[in-house]
């Protein structure tokens, strides 16, 4: 052996006989003040009351507890700590001995209890990840740091979940610069300007209630190293098979008082950059307000279930920026404004198989699609976060002239199509709390207005026998036009009575839709009232809403229950018609949650609630609308109504010391409708969709689970989960009543490891089956498949060579299995800072996607045409 070798073989063998020589073992019983057993009770050892954790462990039932401890200090402290009990402390000597520990009661115990790791810090609600502990030599941005975080998943869309739910909120020095977009920040904030990830569990959003209601969602909170911070990413890259490029500068500034996000990217290697600009906040799915809403559209392929590079030809160009200024402690005024063009192309082909109670139909189409899109929006938002009082007002516009062009071709026929769909929406968001006396006024006001001219041609004609006689005819055209203005209003009080919160509400909507569509044959207007609309839709609610929140002294119970009645008036007119539909009703829509924290590492919560649904202009008009080259919808039937009982129940076991995360959730939905939809298929596969007044049931059962687990010792990081879901609804085929069925099984997981110094593997994969039927016929079952291996192999610490290899299957094209492979190679240069990468990608040049999916009565088998093999040169700089 050399000298260094002889040197770490000594360390290595008095390490050992150190850690043989001193151990001990700590055991004995924990016990409440009745003298009951406290079972799950935290046991730890340490050298002392700020030193890092030696040992620790986990009563079992009986209160019983083992310990060893390998230490060479002459005493050691010994912490045992208990929800709703006071923290436990003793001096100990050194050696083997048995214990017996009492607690106390307390209301302080789980909020002063402070766990500490190398890798995690815990204090109260608020988990520490250390960024250093998790880096690895190929981590370049926060993203990747993140999908290693036990605890933590990132889904395709970039969306953050924590244990199985979306997080609230992303913050960068606790400040929320982009408003729910945070993949611009999570995929260009380098990892070396972060110190620490925190998850911030039950996080009140609001100061002024935090202490008011509880809330049971989990934020994300990025540290710095440095209080003023120059960070980001700029990169530059040259390709050929076809001709590549890719731009990317994105600079970032944060300081205690201002932070800034800037971004422009430019490129045609298929990467999506729209979503880094996508808002994927928890809450962003129920703000529908000034989206855009999709009347007709141009038939489109099934995109593939993996990375848009390998599919998407694109030629794209964004522009962002987001700037936060506070004003003053507290207050903060927000920018966030982008702008994105591109132009996507689609080629493939699809066959389709829809099931009847009598038939079985194929549609086979080729389709070539060119997509045109524009979009600029923004949003300028004041707010207020104090201690007393809060105040945030939003002002958002949304404005978009995108268009599509696209070319079926059928065994018979070649179809056109042409699509021109502009929209503009704008609206102003405030919301008001204002401590006066001993309680909080609240006021909420949302008031907004859209509208969009969409027009739709499609040459030749379709549905012959409905439109001219059954004769062809050369081209349809449908243009539809909306006009929305609404606006809800609320004020309400927020007061605490011992544990007990009171939120009482009152408030009004009302909602103003205006609807016109036309069909035109060969540039002549369609006289027949069966095919135009004039419809006016007024929907307005009175409501009174009350709120009960209860939460513990000791933080082991929350509850929340919600109390809502409203007035529902619902009013549609339609001049074509001259129909006139009326709805009024009075409903209520009580909610109830309960949480209970069972220890320090276990939480169960349940709830169950009531919902009503209503009908949508989308959902009422009388008149046939075709909303697809093949699809001619209408709805001339009462005004949609569905009561829904929806009841869940999960349970939760997080353990920071030993780096393990698990959760798992079941859900019940029984519904009932006033309508059922009924399907019309030709031969052709033309479809017309119609609501039938007849009283329906649906339900669903969903079950998930997820775990995680980070091996220290082995930094490696392991992820599983699983879902179940089944449901049964009534519907209409060719005028046959029959009844839906559905099955769906899903499992996934992910493993990354640094395996040694100069070798990781990174791996994820899912399998799935559906199966779906039409009262006792089951059709045939869908099972798919995707696997995603990663090497990384490290001949010296600035460089890597990376091989990674993909495979997606299903059974329906099984002898048509996707196969990718692709290399990779990246040198880092020390000054300046900056990769320089080499990527070949789809080395086997695999030309088409063979996919397969089920849904309630049909299949759909599509190919999906891939990007070519090419090779990409990039620099990449850490600004």
């Amino acid at each position: 052996m050399n000298s260094i070798q002889e040197v770490y073989f000594f360390l290595l063998v008095l390490c050992f006989s150190i850690a043989s020589y001193s151990q001990t073992e700590i055991s004995g019983q924990v016990f409440g003040e009745n003298q009951e057993y406290l079972s799950g009770a935290t046991v730890m050892i340490s050298k002392d009351s700020v030193a890092s954790i030696l040992a620790y462990g986990i009563t079992d039932d009986q209160g019983n507890f083992k310990i060893r401890v390998n230490s060479i200090q002459d005493s050691l402290l010994l912490k045992v700590s208990y929800i709703g009990f006071g923290t436990f402390e003793q001096i100990l000597q050194n050696k083997s001995q048995t214990l017996k520990v009492q607690l106390a009661a307390s209301s302080e115990a789980l909020k002063e209890v402070l766990v500490k790791s190398e890798i995690i810090q815990q204090r109260g609600d608020t988990l520490r990840f250390s960024v250093a502990a998790f880096k690895g030599k190929n981590d370049r941005v926060i993203a990747d740091i993140l999908k290693k975080l036990p605890g933590i998943t990132i889904r395709a869309n970039g969306q953050i979940y924590y244990q199985n739910e979306p997080i609230q909120n992303y913050y960068i020095e606790g400040l929320d610069l982009l408003e729910g977009r945070y993949s611009l920040a999570n995929n260009n904030l380098s990892v070396d300007a972060v110190s620490k990830v925190e998850i911030l569990e039950n996080h009140q959003p609001v100061k002024v209630l935090d202490s008011l209601e509880f809330s049971e969602g989990a934020s994300i909170n990025i540290k710095l190293k440095n209080e003023v911070t120059f960070s980001g990413t700029a990169t530059g890259g040259m390709g050929a098979a076809p001709l590549l490029w890719q731009t990317k500068v994105t600079p970032m500034l944060f300081t205690k008082k201002r932070q800034a996000i800037v971004t422009y990217q430019s490129n045609n290697t298929g990467n999506d950059t729209a979503g880094e600009i996508n808002n994927l906040s928890k809450y962003a799915a129920q703000n529908f307000d000034i989206n855009d809403e999709e009347w007709i559209a141009v038939r489109n392929i099934a995109k593939p279930p993996f990375s848009a590079e390998r599919w998407l030809d694109n030629n794209v160009h964004l522009g962002s920026a987001n700037i936060l200024e506070s004003l003053k402690k507290n207050v903060d005024l927000k920018l966030n404004i982008s702008y994105l063009n591109d132009y996507q192309q689609q080629d493939g082909n699809t066959q389709t198989r829809y099931f009847t109670p009598s038939d079985t139909i194929d549609v086979i189409e080729n389709t070539n699609n060119d997509i045109f899109i524009s979009r600029l929006e923004g949003a300028l938002v004041l707010e207020q976060n104090a201690d007393k009082n809060y105040l945030k007002n939003e002002l958002e516009f949304n404005g978009s002239w995108n268009a599509s062009r696209g070319l079926i071709e059928r065994p018979d026929s070649q179809i056109n199509q042409q699509l021109d769909h502009p929209f503009f929406g704008i609206k102003n968001e405030l919301r008001l709390i204002k401590t006066i006396g001993k309680q909080l006024i609240t006021f909420d006001s949302n008031t907004g207005f859209t509208e969009t001219d969409q027009e739709l041609l499609v040459r030749p004609g379709q549905f012959e026998s409905l439109f001219n006689d059954g004769e062809a005819y050369a081209k349809i055209k449908q243009r539809v036009a909306t006009r929305k203005i609404y606006t809800n209003n609320s004020a309400g009080l927020t007061k605490a009575l011992g544990s007990f919160t009171l939120s009482p509400k009152v408030g009004f909507s009302i909602q103003n839709q205006q609807l016109n569509t036309d069909i035109f044959l060969d540039e002549e207007e369609v006289l027949n009232s069966d095919f135009k609309n004039r419809s006016a839709f007024v929907e307005s609610s009175v409501y009174v809403d009350n709120a009960l929140r209860f939460e513990s002294t000791d933080e082991t119970w929350n509850m929340h229950l919600s109390t809502p009645v409203a007035f529902k008036s619902f009013r549609l007119e339609d001049d074509n018609f001259a129909e006139h539909r009326s709805l009024d009703r009075v409903i209520f829509e009580p909610n109830f949650y309960v949480g209970k924290k069972l220890s320090a590492f276990w939480e169960a919560q349940a709830s169950a609630g009531l919902q009503y649904d209503f009908g949508t202009l989308q959902q009422l008009y009388y008149g046939f609308l075709l909303n697809g080259y093949r699809n001619l919808n209408r709805y001339n039937a009462p005004i949609s109504e569905e009561k829904r009982q929806n009841y869940s129940a999960g349970l939760n076991y997080r353990n920071p010391l030993k780096q393990v995360f698990i959760s798992a959730s079941y859900s019940y939905s029984y519904s009932t409708n006033n309508l059922v939809y009924s399907s019309t298929i030709a031969d052709s596969g033309t479809t017309i969709l119609e609501a039938v007044a007849l009283d329906n049931s649906y339900d669903t059962h969903n079950f998930s689970t997820n775990g995680s687990k980070y091996f220290r010792k082995l930094q490696t990081t392991l992820k599983l989960n699983a879902s179940y879901n089944v449901s049964q609804r009534q519907q209409l085929l060719n005028t046959t009543l029959t009844e839906v069925n559905t099955q769906r099984w899903r499992l996934g997981g992910s493993l990354n490891a640094d395996v040694t110094s100069w070798f990781i593997v990174n791996y994820s994969g899912n399998y799935s089956t559906f199966r779906s039927g039409l009262g006792a016929v089951n059709f045939q079952q869908v099972a798919t498949q995707q696997h995603n291996l990663d090497f990384y192999f490290y001949p010296k610490d600035n460089q890597y060579l990376k091989v990674s290899g993909e495979y997606y299957g299903n059974t329906l094209a099984n002898k048509e299995a996707n196969y990718f492979l692709n290399l990779g190679y990246q040198f880092t240069f020390a000054k300046p800072k900056m990769d320089l990468n080499i990527s070949w990608n789809n080395i086997l040049n695999t030309k088409s996607f063979i996919n397969a999916y089920n849904t309630d009565f049909y299949y759909v088998q599509s190919s999906y045409q891939l990007r070519p093999s090419q090779v990409l040169v990039t620099l990449k700089f850490a600004l």
